[in-house]
Protein backbone atom coordinates (compact mmCIF):
# COMPACT_ATOMS: atom_id res chain seq x y z
CA UNK A 1 0.00 0.00 0.00
CA UNK A 2 1.59 3.30 -0.99
CA UNK A 3 2.27 5.64 1.88
CA UNK A 4 1.84 2.93 4.47
CA UNK A 5 4.50 3.07 7.14
CA UNK A 6 6.40 -0.07 7.91
CA UNK A 7 7.48 -0.58 11.48
CA UNK A 8 10.31 -2.71 12.70
CA UNK A 9 8.61 -5.17 14.98
CA UNK A 10 10.15 -6.05 18.29
CA UNK A 11 9.84 -9.45 19.96
CA UNK A 12 6.36 -8.83 21.30
CA UNK A 13 5.15 -7.95 17.82
CA UNK A 14 4.78 -4.32 18.90
CA UNK A 15 6.39 -1.68 16.76
CA UNK A 16 9.33 0.20 18.17
CA UNK A 17 9.16 3.96 17.94
CA UNK A 18 11.58 5.98 15.86
CA UNK A 19 13.18 9.17 17.19
CA UNK A 20 10.72 11.29 15.21
CA UNK A 21 7.70 9.30 16.46
CA UNK A 22 8.90 9.65 20.02
CA UNK A 23 9.37 13.41 19.57
CA UNK A 24 5.81 13.68 18.26
CA UNK A 25 4.43 11.51 21.07
CA UNK A 26 6.16 13.67 23.65
CA UNK A 27 4.02 16.60 22.51
CA UNK A 28 1.05 14.61 23.84
CA UNK A 29 0.67 13.44 27.42
CA UNK A 30 2.60 10.19 27.06
CA UNK A 31 4.50 8.97 30.11
CA UNK A 32 8.09 8.18 29.14
CA UNK A 33 9.85 5.82 31.55
CA UNK A 34 13.61 5.31 31.31
CA UNK A 35 14.45 1.95 32.89
CA UNK A 36 18.22 2.42 33.15
CA UNK A 37 19.98 2.51 36.51
CA UNK A 38 20.20 5.81 38.37
CA UNK A 39 23.98 6.03 37.98
CA UNK A 40 23.57 5.78 34.20
CA UNK A 41 21.22 8.77 34.22
CA UNK A 42 23.66 10.70 36.42
CA UNK A 43 26.61 9.87 34.20
CA UNK A 44 25.13 9.98 30.71
CA UNK A 45 22.04 12.15 31.07
CA UNK A 46 18.52 11.35 29.96
CA UNK A 47 15.99 11.99 27.27
CA UNK A 48 14.16 15.19 28.29
CA UNK A 49 10.79 14.77 30.02
CA UNK A 50 11.38 11.14 30.91
CA UNK A 51 11.17 9.73 34.41
CA UNK A 52 13.55 7.12 35.77
CA UNK A 53 12.27 3.83 37.16
CA UNK A 54 15.09 1.26 37.05
CA UNK A 55 14.03 -2.05 35.50
CA UNK A 56 14.46 -3.87 38.83
CA UNK A 57 11.85 -1.60 40.44
CA UNK A 58 9.41 -1.45 37.55
CA UNK A 59 7.07 -4.35 38.32
CA UNK A 60 6.68 -3.16 41.90
CA UNK A 61 6.27 0.47 40.80
CA UNK A 62 3.49 -0.36 38.32
CA UNK A 63 1.55 -2.07 41.12
CA UNK A 64 1.99 0.66 43.73
CA UNK A 65 -0.71 2.67 45.36
CA UNK A 66 -1.08 5.75 43.09
CA UNK A 67 -0.26 8.16 45.93
CA UNK A 68 2.86 6.23 46.80
CA UNK A 69 3.89 6.18 43.13
CA UNK A 70 3.44 9.94 42.86
CA UNK A 71 5.43 10.49 46.04
CA UNK A 72 8.30 8.31 44.91
CA UNK A 73 8.52 9.29 41.23
CA UNK A 74 7.04 12.78 41.32
CA UNK A 75 4.67 11.80 38.54
CA UNK A 76 1.05 10.73 38.29
CA UNK A 77 0.79 6.96 38.15
CA UNK A 78 -0.30 5.69 34.71
CA UNK A 79 -3.55 3.78 34.45
CA UNK A 80 -3.58 0.57 32.44
CA UNK A 81 -5.05 2.41 29.46
CA UNK A 82 -2.63 5.37 29.52
CA UNK A 83 0.04 5.60 26.83
CA UNK A 84 3.47 4.68 28.21
CA UNK A 85 6.81 4.53 26.41
CA UNK A 86 9.83 2.68 27.75
CA UNK A 87 13.44 3.28 26.83
CA UNK A 88 16.89 2.33 28.08
CA UNK A 89 20.32 2.55 26.48
CA UNK A 90 19.86 0.37 23.41
CA UNK A 91 16.62 -1.59 23.64
CA UNK A 92 17.33 -4.68 25.73
CA UNK A 93 15.87 -3.51 29.02
CA UNK A 94 13.03 -1.54 27.43
CA UNK A 95 11.92 -4.74 25.70
CA UNK A 96 11.75 -6.48 29.09
CA UNK A 97 9.92 -3.48 30.54
CA UNK A 98 7.37 -3.71 27.73
CA UNK A 99 6.79 -7.39 28.47
CA UNK A 100 6.42 -6.72 32.22
CA UNK A 101 3.92 -3.90 31.65
CA UNK A 102 1.90 -5.96 29.19
CA UNK A 103 1.79 -8.89 31.62
CA UNK A 104 0.37 -6.48 34.23
CA UNK A 105 -2.38 -5.47 31.81
CA UNK A 106 -1.06 -2.19 30.40
CA UNK A 107 -2.54 -1.99 26.93
CA UNK A 108 -0.95 1.12 25.38
CA UNK A 109 2.72 0.52 26.00
CA UNK A 110 5.46 0.98 23.42
CA UNK A 111 9.22 1.09 23.40
CA UNK A 112 11.81 3.35 21.90
CA UNK A 113 14.29 0.58 21.17
CA UNK A 114 16.97 2.96 19.92
CA UNK A 115 17.18 4.32 23.44
CA UNK A 116 19.66 6.92 24.53
CA UNK A 117 22.18 5.65 21.95
CA UNK A 118 19.82 6.64 19.15
CA UNK A 119 18.58 9.84 20.80
CA UNK A 120 22.08 11.35 21.07
CA UNK A 121 22.53 10.99 17.30
CA UNK A 122 19.75 13.58 16.96
CA UNK A 123 20.10 15.86 19.97
CA UNK A 124 22.01 16.03 23.25
CA UNK A 125 20.66 14.35 26.37
CA UNK A 126 19.48 16.38 29.32
CA UNK A 127 22.08 16.58 32.06
CA UNK A 128 21.31 17.28 35.71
Amino acid sequence: VPGRRFFSLCASGRPSLSYRELKDLKKTNVLHIDVRERWEIDRFGKIPASINIPLGELVQALQMDPMEFEEQYNQKMPSKSDPVVFSCLAGTRSKQALAFAMSLGFSRVQQYAGGLEDWVKHEPPEKK
